[in-house]
């Protein structure tokens, strides 16, 4: 009967011991769920970064095939208009 008794208190404590690691501390459901917080931040993160490297990319390819970019690029940026030119840049919405 003594050794019953030592057996349900030990099953007993191993019991709390295995909710209380599952409620709290690293692997808990609040740290997992604290985990799957920063994933979906880091997703939507690369995904605006992929998002500005597809662009990037674009213009990579534009530069290099047409003269019109770099012309573009340059009155833009550099402020090279030719004299009595108006310089007119329209923008799609």
């Amino acid at each position: 009967m003594n050794f019953a008794k030592v057996l349900f208190a030990a099953l007993l404590l191993i019991g709390f011991y295995l909710q209380f690691r599952l409620w709290t501390g690293e692997g808990s459901y609040a740290h997992v769920s604290a985990l799957q917080l920063q994933l979906d931040g880091k997703v939507a993160s690369n995904e605006v970064k992929s998002a500005r490297n597809r662009l990037l990319r674009a213009e990579i390819i534009d530069l290099r095939q047409g003269l019109e970019a770099v012309e573009e690029r340059a009155r833009t940026e550099f402020g090279l208009i030719k004299e009595d030119e108006t310089f007119i840049l329209l923008l799609d919405d």
